[in-house]
């Protein structure tokens, strides 16, 4: 699909999708928003500006930094975990918990709260 077409066509859904939802300010998102997305969620999970620098596929560091003006962190809270078996550590990453490393035979996980 062409870049031009699929334009068209998310503009299209982003369109209907404000009326129907009767939310105009839908029809703010561009594709491009979801670039900043990305690189905010990913420099709010890692705190590493060089990863979201490589994910954005950035060669200078100040392009990057433009997506992460805005972020302001609260003070990190999470909930931890132990898995002690396979289906244990199964369970809390289909959970949407992070594996951190094992310990004495236990895997630690964390999610953020």
């Amino acid at each position: 699909m062409a870049a031009k077409e699929l334009r068209r066509t998310f503009q299209r859904r982003r369109n209907g999708l404000a009326e129907k939802l009767c939310n105009p300010r839908i029809k703010q998102i561009t594709l491009h928003t979801f670039r900043h997305w990305k690189a905010t969620t990913e420099y709010a999970k890692t705190k590493d500006i060089l990863h979201v620098m490589q994910v954005l596929g950035h060669k200078n560091i100040k392009n990057t930094l433009k997506y992460t003006q805005l972020i302001c962190f609260k003070d990190d809270e999470f909930v931890c975990k132990v898995a002690k078996t396979v289906k244990e550590a199964k369970d809390l990453i289909e959970a949407g918990f992070e594996y951190i490393c094992e310990v004495e035979g236990a895997k630690l996980f964390r999610k953020r709260k």
